[in-house]
């Protein structure tokens, strides 16, 4: 009855939409105080207070055509050229206008880079762990994902990423600040990948692409930098999102960066634009992006998840399970007492612990944790963690 392309993937559907939906069913049953849902990346924290006052100010200031009409299937031009400005303030880069395309948030961005370059059967190298969805949207363009193994801390290795590069490679994908994990590359290792992709690329003699998918990139702790990936490779796009940044995830609002360094740039950024408006979207909501035009230099208020990190680490550590303090994002990747994290989140459940199994992700044997949450959730979520601990002998 379905199309035959969409059998597999939905016989692999999302696992951590299944545990939100499962969420939903024990908050019914047992009361939401008490249940402890890591299971969804879905921003707890409050939504900054300038975001609702622009809102209703944008509602209330622009003429009904303006607010809600089309526009060019790129985005509003002032829109485009603030968030240029602001970017070339913070990376020292040299963006204008014509390398920013807004998207219907991080998804649709990547979606569109991916229908862009892609051939059937050409390749993207994806480093394990990484976000179970990268499959879905490569394989829609009948590409092919190639999973690159990192090392013990979950960091790139070079070697590695060398031997998956082969004549079939158009593209490396990378995530940082990291889901699942909460890794964050250091310029080091971006220099490392983009002398991988200069010396390959040369090699092969046809254009490598680096995908950078930044939705994190303002959640980075301990006066950790996050390098900005363009300063470092031409044939680079930059994938965003203020869905984490603004604690807006439901708005669906997102830009793709294609910079004026890339080969035949002027030319990706035409098809980029063209992409937008064939995949369905169109053009990004016009609301959110007069709301980001007016407000791009606010962020949530870090310490928000900056608490939270600190206080489930040293909880679950307490209690004796294993794991890397995070640099960024808002996961905490967690080491499975047992061989089977399947096994584990079972048990979790239990004590109303909702927990996403690391299998998801590339990584058997984890579980990960988003502590998006309400400080509250996790403080009153370390009864059951014990119980849990006790249980495996921690």
């Amino acid at each position: 009855m379905i199309a035959e392309r969409m059998k597999p993937l939905m016989a692999n559907n999302s696992a951590v939409r299944q545990m939100f939906e499962e969420g939903n069913n024990l908050r019914a049953k047992y009361g939401k105080e008490n249940v402890f849902d890591f299971s969804l990346g879905n921003p707890d924290a409050p939504v900054p207070d300038e975001i609702n006052q622009a809102i209703k100010d944008i509602v209330d200031e622009t003429p009904v055509m303006e607010l809600h009409g089309y526009m060019s299937n790129a985005g509003y031009e002032d829109v485009r050229e603030t968030i240029a400005c602001h970017l070339n303030k913070l990376h020292g880069t040299e963006f204008t206008k014509g390398n920013i395309l807004m998207t219907v948030g991080a998804a649709s961005a990547l979606n569109v880079a991916l229908k862009t370059i892609l051939n059937p059967g050409e390749e993207v190298v994806v480093f394990a762990p990484y976000f179970l969805e990268y499959n879905w949207y490569i394989k829609n363009y009948d590409g092919v994902v190639v999973p690159c193994q990192t090392d013990e801390n979950f960091m790139p290795d070079m070697g590695r990423l060398e031997a998956c590069i082969t004549e079939k490679t158009r593209a490396v994908l990378i995530n940082s600040p990291h889901n699942p994990t909460g890794v964050v590359y250091s310029e080091e290792i971006i220099k490392g990948i983009a002398e991988v992709l200069d010396r390959k690329q040369k090699e092969l003699g046809r254009t490598l692409f680096l995908i950078a998918d930044e939705p994190y990139r303002e959640l980075a702790y301990d006066g950790v930098e996050v390098p900005y990936v363009t300063k470092y490779y031409d044939n680079t796009f930059v994938v965003y999102s203020y869905s984490k940044s603004l604690s807006l995830p439901g708005e669906r609002i997102g830009y793709l960066v294609v910079p004026p360094a890339m080969e035949d740039s002027e030319f990706v950024f035409e098809t980029v634009t063209a992409v937008n408006r064939i995949s369905g979207a169109v053009n990004a909501p016009a609301i959110q992006q007069k709301l980001i035009g007016r407000c791009v230099d606010s962020k949530v208020n870090l310490e928000y998840y900056d608490r939270n990190r600190k206080a489930l680490y040293e909880g679950l550590t307490g209690c004796g399970f294993e794991c890397v303090m995070p640099q960024g994002a808002f996961y905490l990747f967690v080491k499975s007492p047992v061989e089977d994290a399947a096994e584990f989140c079972q048990a979790a459940k239990k004590y109303n612990i909702l927990m996403v199994n690391g299998a998801s992700f590339m990584a058997p044997g984890y579980v990960r944790l988003a502590y998006c949450v309400s400080y509250e959730t996790i403080n009153n979520s370390m009864a059951g963690f014990k119980k849990l601990a006790e249980e495996y002998g921690l």
